[in-house]
């Protein structure tokens, strides 16, 4: 026994002897600049090795760093060594990738190792540069669409990341014209030209309630989040949707006119990209004095009419299902039931409609009047037509607000479907017109397949919103493939997935069962004020085999009141019974992989 012992400790000398050998071989090497780091723990040791790391590869890049003119514009000396050191700082973990680690000593008295080749350094910033051109398209693209919320958030951060980098004024952008210019520059003259694109009205008042009309280069704006000054401080956020907003007044305010700001910073969501949330914390914020609106005031009960040159939507297409949807002729039934649902919201006397609804219909009532404080915005307007499952309303835009979190309110376009006895059985959110005319014309299958599909996302997105945990137990497959989280792998002859078989095998980190999903998704309802999810350039492929099975890849906005994030859903769902659609498989990444991409119909067989 004490022969054994005594070979087992010479060993871990021996270990530590040949390890400590090869760090000093390691530090002696001109070629690379080295930090090391102790601690209790691993985790411990290993940040601050990578601090000290960070430490040298300011020092060695100081001499180097272009200090712009505009950090100095307080007056005050700008010290060369802070300004290279809390840029260099941002390089967290996640993107000190290309470092290499050794545990010199093990716990509980850690001593690890980072070093990173000289000539590696400058990789660092060009990954953070291609990065910056990557939220460009993404900005150009959502500019395109009238996402206004989508388009200044990419370029705002692409802009805080160019500033970060060493060189930021010789960073150059081409153009589709040819034309290439200095992204410092030409970031902001497009922040500007959209914020002058930018039109908003106020066109009713109601007590301290105000509906605005907000419209992007004459057409109504697909979205954009804005604060405004109630005369005491300033707002917390506000969503706005196709074209639609809402102020909420302190009480008796009589202003002369409303102080408005678009958002474009959204530092509270930056922790949805931990590269973007060290850069803002670092870098200062960039006054846009444009971003700033004055809205002529109303009084209490005035109407005015809507925007001139509100010209439609981003998303218009002829022969529109919405706009020209099969009539319902004999509506009065189901008009008679709805204007009663709506006084009842309006004069806030809910529990006396009961009769207005099915038992499920009332179940889905009782929790749409517990997602915030519910108000209608101007005079609704519904178009009655047939569905899958019986009648439905369309066209009522309602505004939810909240007394958590970092966004004050949201507005939705409300869907009510009617039972043959013109009862409300069903209540959901729309998707937005960009969203449902993305579905509704995005193929060649039927339209009673392209309505289920557009019927079941409405459902999908108002289960999360209203915490329906009930019905997203149904519309599961009790054997669904569900991956939710950042990080996603591929390695060949996996049987992870048991009887969906894969292209080139896709393994995560973050695979749930079901029963798993759902008790993740109860803890996430619990905890939250509210939950929010909005989406947008959906794409929809009807699979080769199953039927009426449809692949659905869609960018999907998440907000609730403790988080937010952007990302990729993909959904495979069966509709061969459109009353009970199944989701076979659900993934959710926040980004393009850069191996493969998005998920998509080839990855799952």
């Amino acid at each position: 026994m004490v022969h054994r012992t005594s070979t087992f400790c010479f060993l871990l000398l021996f270990s530590a002897l040949v390890y400590a050998q090869s760090w000093d071989s390691i530090k002696n090497d001109p070629s690379y600049l080295c930090g090391e780091g102790y601690g209790s723990t691993i985790a411990e040791a290993d940040r601050n090795a990578l601090s000290d790391l960070t430490s040298k590869i300011t020092t060695h890049v100081s001499s180097s760093f272009d200090i712009i003119e505009e950090e100095s514009s307080n007056g005050q000396s700008v010290d060369s060594k802070t300004y290279v050191s809390n840029r260099v700082r941002t390089y967290s973990q996640a993107t000190l990738n290309n470092t290499e680690r050794l545990i010199i000593q093990n716990e509980p008295n850690a001593h690890v190792g980072r070093w990173i080749k000289r000539s590696e350094i400058a990789k660092l910033f060009e990954s953070r540069k291609i990065k910056a051109k990557d939220m460009i398209e993404t900005a150009l693209r959502a500019e395109s669409m009238g996402k206004v919320d989508d388009a200044l958030r990419n370029y705002y951060w692409a802009f805080a990341l160019i500033r970060s980098l060493q060189h930021p004024n010789d960073v150059t952008y081409t153009t589709e014209d040819g034309v290439s210019h200095v992204l410092m520059n030409w970031i902001r003259e497009k922040m500007n030209a959209v914020f002058d694109d930018v039109k908003i009205i106020a066109t009713s008042r109601e007590g301290d309630d105000v509906s605005l009309s907000i419209t992007y280069q004459g057409k109504s704006v697909t979205s954009i989040d804005y604060t405004f000054f109630d005369g005491r401080d300033w707002s917390n956020l506000y969503s706005a949707k196709d074209g639609c907003g809402v102020l909420e007044l302190a009480k008796g305010n009589s202003n002369d006119s409303y102080q408005i700001k678009i958002e474009f910073e959204y530092l509270g969501e930056a922790l949805i990209d931990k590269e973007v949330e060290t850069v803002l914390s670092v870098i200062s914020s960039t006054p846009m004095r444009k971003s700033y609106k004055t809205v002529t005031a109303l009084q209490e009960n005035q109407i005015i009419a809507h925007a001139e040159g509100q010209e439609g939507d981003f998303s218009t297409i002829s022969e529109s299902l919405i706009a020209k949807p099969k009539i319902v002729r004999d509506v009065a039934t189901y008009s008679r039931t709805l204007n009663e649902v709506l006084n009842s919201i309006t004069t806030k006397r809910y529990d006396a409609q009961s009769r207005l609804f099915t038992a499920s219909g009332m179940e889905t009532y009782t929790k749409l009047l517990k997602y915030g404080t519910a108000k209608l915005i101007s005079d609704p307007s519904p178009i009655y037509y047939e569905s899958t499952n019986g009648v439905v309303a369309r066209g009522i835009k309602m505004s939810f607000s909240f007394k958590t979190g970092i966004r004050k309110s949201f507005v939705e376009n409300v869907i009510f479907y009617f039972d043959d006895e013109g009862k409300v059985c069903n209540i959901t959110f729309g998707l937005g017109d960009a969203a449902e005319k993305d579905i509704l014309y995005k193929g060649v299958w039927s339209e009673s397949a392209r309505k289920s599909i557009m019927e079941f996302l409405e459902n999908y997105k108002t289960a999360y919103a209203l915490k329906r945990l009930d019905y997203i137990e149904t519309i599961f497959d009790d054997d669904a493939v569900i991956i939710v989280g950042n990080v996603a792998s591929r390695m060949k002859n996996s049987k992870e997935f048991d009887n969906v078989s894969t292209n080139n095998q896709i393994i995560r980190h973050n695979r749930y069962t079901k029963n798993q999903y759902l008790k993740q998704l109860k803890r996430c309802f619990s905890s939250n004020e509210f939950i929010n999810i909005r989406f947008a350039n959906n794409d929809v492929i009807k699979l080769g085999k199953g039927g009426e099975t449809y692949a659905i890849q869609i960018s999907q906005d998440y907000y609730s009141s403790t988080y937010g994030d952007k990302g990729y859903l993909f959904l495979i769902v069966d509709i061969n019974d459109p009353t009970h659609p199944l989701i076979r498989v659900r993934t959710w990444q926040p980004e393009k992989d850069p191996n493969f991409g998005l998920y998509g119909p080839g990855d799952f067989k």
